[in-house]
């Protein structure tokens, strides 16, 4: 009997090693359909928190949970410019009031300015909103780092923004895309946003 048991079944091996690829393909496919996803940056409204060509980790909407002030986020809508998704940073949630003063280029959430490190400039460019502005129910009023060359919901096309949009939370710079100073990739960017 026991030289049955060692007897070894003919293309048990390439059974076993295919069941195992067939069950990686499946979990990185749940994993990056309902859990994860790699967005890439297009465009330059989130200088200099991200790059043009920057390739991030985002966290799904599933798992998001409620949007708080200062996330990143990335949203897609048909009406949106090109019907691309945009990245953007959540400055108020829904019930908070924004008012901006572009003279002195201070953005205000419920009265208070906003210290903002992660601006590249203070807020001057006027795209149409009038302010200040209650974030309805349900939605967030999102806005590029990059102040003055963002489309971002002070735009009446865009305004604010219906969670439901949102495809989910950037969590982590993968690849670092070209500084549009330098043109080189900074890789000690690399790490959580």
């Amino acid at each position: 009997m026991a030289a049955e048991e060692k007897r070894e079944i003919p293309g048990r091996g390439v059974y076993e090693w295919a069941q195992a690829l067939v069950c990686s393909v499946l979990a990185a496919v749940l994993l990056f359909t309902f859990g994860l996803r790699v967005v890439g940056v297009s465009g330059g409204s989130m200088r200099n928190t991200l790059q043009d060509g920057d390739l991030l980790l985002v966290t799904n909407s599933l798992l998001c949970g409620e949007y708080q002030q200062g996330d990143v986020v990335i949203a897609a809508k048909a009406s949106f410019e090109k019907g691309e998704p945009i990245v953007k940073r959540v400055i108020a949630t829904e019930g908070q009031t924004v008012d901006i003063d572009f003279a002195a280029g201070v953005v205000s959430v419920d009265g208070v300015a906003l210290g903002e490190p992660y601006a590249l400039e203070a807020t001057f460019l006027e795209e149409g909103t009038q302010f200040p502005l209650t974030v309805p129910e349900g939605c967030v009023f999102l806005m590029g780092d990059n102040r003055n060359a963002s489309r971002d919901s002070r735009d009446p096309d865009l305004g604010a923004v219906d969670t439901r949009c949102i495809i989910g939370r950037a969590v982590f710079l993968l690849v670092p895309g070209q500084s549009p100073d330098a043109g080189v990739r900074e890789w000690t960017r690399i790490g959580r946003l």
